[in-house]
Parts: C-alpha cells; structure tokens; sequence
C-alpha cells in the first residue's frame, strides 16, 4: 500500500459518537459539451475549441490558498510518451487543457474506473492550488457494441440506457468527491464532428470507405507519410499487429491494424445519416473528435488508465494527425491496474467490484484513501485488510480534526494565546512544504498523505497529553495545524463540512461489517465491563477479542467509561 500511513491514534483521542447518518451527496452540477468544428476549407484544416463564455468550474472550487513565490516549485509528469519525467510546460502560461477518457455507460463503474477518475480528480484540484486556471474534458461514450447489447437483452432503447448509467457514474463520483469537470461531452450529442473529421481523414487520403458503408483509417497510406507517429506511446510497430491480438478479425481490411472509423447501421441499432450511408461511429474516433472540439487540436494532457495506451490511444493518435498535421499532445498520462490476486480487475475477466458493491460496506472516503495511498502509475492490489486500514486511518485523521476544532472553539477568550509554539510552526511548514513538493513530483500522493502523520501526532499530543494540555500556545498550536491539514484534505479531496457526521458514517459502516447493531455491541460493552468489575479478566479479554476480531477495537478510557471505533479485522492484521 505504499509508506502513506498515519500514526497510530492514542486511545484516549476518540469520542463516542452517535451513529446512523446518511451520507452526504455532492451537489455540483454535471455540465456537457456541445458540438465543435472541424474546418473543411483546406487541406490540413485543424480543430479549434468551440466558442464558449464558459469559464471553469474548478477555478472558483480550488483551494483558497495559493503557493508563495519563494515556495513555488517545477511540476514533474511521467510522460507516456517519453517514459520519463518531465517538467510541465503549459502551451498557455497559467492555464492546462486536460482530456480523460471516460466510461462507456452500459453498466455500474467498478474500482478500476474509481482508480482512474480519482487520481485525475487529484490533479484537477493540485494545478489550481499551484496557481493554473484548468479546463478539464471528460467524454461518456453512449455509443457502442457494449451498449447495443446490454439494450437488446433487456429490450431497452440504448441511448436511454446509457442515460441512466451515465447519472449512476455520477452519484458514484461525488460520493467519492470527484469534482465535476469543466466539459462533459457524449458521443451522441456530437455525431456532427465525428463526421466532419471523418470527412477530413478522408479527404487527406488516409482512409477508405468499403462497398457496405464501413469507413476505415489506412495505416498503410498514413505510417510512410508520418514514420514518427504510429507506435511511439505504446512501443509497438506495424508488423506487430495481428488480428485477434487487440486487433479487431476482420478480411475486409487492407492492413490488420486499421481500424474503423464509421460502422454501418445494422437492424436494432441506433445510426445517423452520413456521407457514406446511416450508421454511427467506431469508438476510436470519438475522443479525436470530442478532445478537438473542446479544447482544440493541440492541448496539455490526455489520460486514462494503462489500457488504454494500446489499441485506443495509439489510434487517436495517428487519426488526429490524419485530420490535422499540427495536432499534438504534451503530454499523456496513464494509472496502472487495480488487480486481484495479481489480475487486472476488468469486467471481461469477471474479477471485479463494482463501486457500489465496495460501498455497501465501506465509506467512499476509505475508498479513495486505499487509492490514492498506492503511487497512481503502479499497480494496487484490491484487498479488504487495506480498505479496514484506510478505515481506521480516516477515522483517526477526523476524529482529530474534531477534536481539535471542538477544543478551540470551547476555550476561553482569555486563556487563549496567539503565540504558536516553534515545533508547532516547523512540523505546520513541513506540511506545506510537502504538500507541494510531492505533488509536485508527478503527483506522488502516497508522500502527500503519510505528511500528514506528525501534524496529527502533535495535534493529539496537545489535546491529550498533560503536558500538552499546559502548552500556553496549545490553542494557537492546535488551530494553524488544524487548519495546514484540511488545507492538504481540500487537495486530495477528502475535505469535509461536518466531522461528526463522517465519523458516524464510519462507524456505522464498520458495524455492518462487524454484523452487529450499535444496541448489540453496546450489550457487549456493558457485559465486558461488568466482567472487568468481578475481576473475570478471562471473560473480558474474550469479549475484547471477539469483537477485534469482527473490527471493532475497545478503549477503556478514565473511570467505566469504554469507548470504540473501526479497526482492522485481527486475523487480516499478519
């Protein structure tokens, strides 16, 4: 899981809370592109972002504080491209142009696309913390085999499908604190583009429409006119492409590695009008298209997951430089796989857990740690110890934070001292510091998040300790690195209005995974200690066992009083 691992909460540093409040929902708005344009008027006519008074969201959602300039630093970014880090260069000072990959919307997302969006959500949150004004695109595709299938198996109509699992990917989102990006454009809702680069492809002599209606890209017209383009992110070359081997089996084809740009419509199947006869595009084309229209032919960044790189990035590639010579890419960003037991996580494969399911049994919050404590380009093996462990750390990391705002706010006007204490500054400054230099370095949050250890250690000494209590700048103290940390949460996304509130989401989901009732381990409780007051230590452990072993750690505070909160499961803990 990578070193991002919080120091172990003191016992006394937890509050019994009640439990049973629902999650909070997101609110934002999902906003979606329209169209764009692709110039036919000559010969290498490329794409311009269409005309908008849209101004990105995220500007006025980042962070409000902003790097000083004597703590500016260079952001790194593993290239894809390159296979190295690079310092990040806009094409326009102050301001990145970013593309991600989105779902294709015929089913729940699982933890893999989770993987995905909440990196990127990272980064479109750290690059207006630096000071960059971002607009981020991120498409749904609401067309495709997938889609058509899973309609005509349930007799639904595939748009509307598609519709209703495209709002599902929503909630999922902002229950894991995705911020909405600036544009959301979907395929149908941009057939007018995806034909006109078509149109250009062809124009420019890198295609070929078949006798039924099917238009292809030519890899063999377009590799000899740009010998530099085909393979360059991937690694591969022509002679390796091989039908079968992500390469779609098809003899109609004048190179096995061409692929379709325009499929030809088909009984119970949705299709639009085109030069070349109804039909609806290959998938390929759409990012093309949808990127070029909304942020124009050349832009900053272009993610998505590792498997993507080989066939659908590759293609993108060559089919953008088909329709304009200039189009380019800075620089292209991919997350390694969620595995299980060493395999890719895919649905083909019928190894995955969908968002939801993962929810049912774990707060969203506990999903995004176990994510982001993981280096995003490495690979991250799905495991139920490690989403008990982001558990547990999140719930020390609020009920610190709670505890923390509570004593300040309760303290007298006249007991309070504005002097913060020298370590206090010094461990507050360290976090700051890291929290733009490991960014900074192609946005290794696993550093990020174990930066916050020493904060929330001092943060516990001074609320509990004796010493700690007598700190004449304990509330001082208390306050500046109360406030450096949530300045590090709204970063990584796990910011939160109300703390109590997430401490009883948590709590209530470790019950359920426990199979007890707060009533249930509340009788436990009670028998525990009426065991510990005739002396019955066996009895006692007994119970403290069996409930550690269900996740549930008890601590036995001052006087009768016994407190609890989420642990990981004892028989997961070796």
């Amino acid at each position: 899981m990578g070193s991002a691992i919080l120091a172990g909460a003191p016992s006394h540093s937890i509050s019994l809370v009640k439990v049973g409040a629902r999650p909070s929902r997101s609110n934002q708005r999902f906003r979606e592109a329209g169209g764009g344009d692709f110039s036919s008027s000559h010969r290498h006519a490329c794409a311009r972002p269409r005309a908008s008074s849209f101004t990105p969201s995220l500007v006025s959602q980042a962070p409000n504080a902003r790097v000083n300039k004597e703590e500016s630093v260079e952001i790194l970014l593993f290239n894809t491209m390159s296979r190295e880090k690079e310092v990040f260069r806009p094409r326009i000072p102050g301001k990145l142009s970013m593309y991600v990959c989105g779902v294709t919307a015929y089913d729940y997302s699982h933890i893999g696309h989770a993987r995905v969006y909440v990196f990127f959500d990272v980064l479109y949150r750290y690059f207006p913390f630096m000071g960059y004004e971002v607009t981020y695109v991120r498409n749904f595709t609401d067309i495709d085999d997938k889609i058509i299938k899973r309609a005509n198996d349930l007799g639904d109509d595939p748009i509307e499908l598609s519709n209703r699992f495209c709002d599902e990917f929503h909630r999922d989102m902002a229950s894991l604190r995705c911020l909405a990006p600036s544009l959301e454009p979907r395929v149908s809702r941009n057939i007018d583009q995806i034909i006109k680069m078509i149109s250009q492809i062809l124009e420019n002599g890198y295609g070929y429409v078949l006798d039924n209606g099917d238009v292809y890209f030519s890899l063999d017209k377009f590799v000899p006119a740009f010998p530099d383009s085909y393979g360059r992110l991937s690694g591969r070359k022509l002679d390796d492409n091989r039908a079968g081997e992500r390469v779609a089996v098809d003899d109609r084809k004048l190179n096995p590695g061409d692929f379709v740009l325009w499929k030809s419509s088909k009984d119970g199947e949705p299709s639009w009008e085109s030069p070349w006869g109804a039909g609806r595009p290959g998938w390929h084309i759409e990012c093309s298209a949808m990127s070029g229209a909304t942020l124009g032919s050349s832009f900053d960044i272009h993610g998505g997951g590792m498997d993507l790189i080989f066939p659908h990035h590759e293609n993108e590639i060559v089919q953008s430089r088909a329709a304009c010579h200039e189009s380019n890419v800075t620089y292209w960003m991919h997350n390694g796989f969620v595995t299980v037991d060493s395999e890719k996580m895919s649905k083909s494969l019928g190894n995955f857990f969908t968002i939801r399911e993962v929810f049912e049994l774990y707060h969203p919050l506990a999903l995004r740690w176990f994510l982001l404590c993981t280096h995003y380009r490495s690979p991250i093996n799905y495991s139920e110890s490690q989403l008990q462990n982001a558990s547990q750390r999140l719930f020390y990391l609020y009920q610190t934070l709670f505890d923390a705002k509570r004593c300040v706010e309760g303290s007298q006007k006249e007991e309070k001292s504005y002097v913060v204490s020298q370590k206090a500054a010094e461990i507050a400054k360290a976090l700051r510091l890291s929290l733009r230099s490991s960014l900074a370095d192609d946005l290794n949050t696993p550093v990020t998040i174990g930066a916050l250890s020493e904060p929330l250690k001092l943060m516990n000494e001074l609320l509990h300790s004796k010493k700690g209590r007598k700190d004449k700048s304990r509330y001082s103290s208390l306050d500046l690195l109360r406030l450096e940390v949530e300045q590090a949460l709204e970063v990584l996304g796990f910011s939160v209005a109300d703390y109590s509130q997430v401490l009883e989401e948590l709590r209530s989901k470790a019950l359920k995974r426990a199979g007890l009732t707060e009533d249930e381990l509340l009788l436990q409780i009670h028998e525990r200690a009426a065991a510990r007051a005739s002396k019955d230590f066996g009895k006692s452990d007994e119970i403290r066992d069996k409930l550690s072993s269900l996740g549930i750690s008890l601590m036995d505070g001052g006087g009768d009083e016994t407190l609890w909160r989420p642990s990981v499961t004892s028989e997961e803990c070796f």
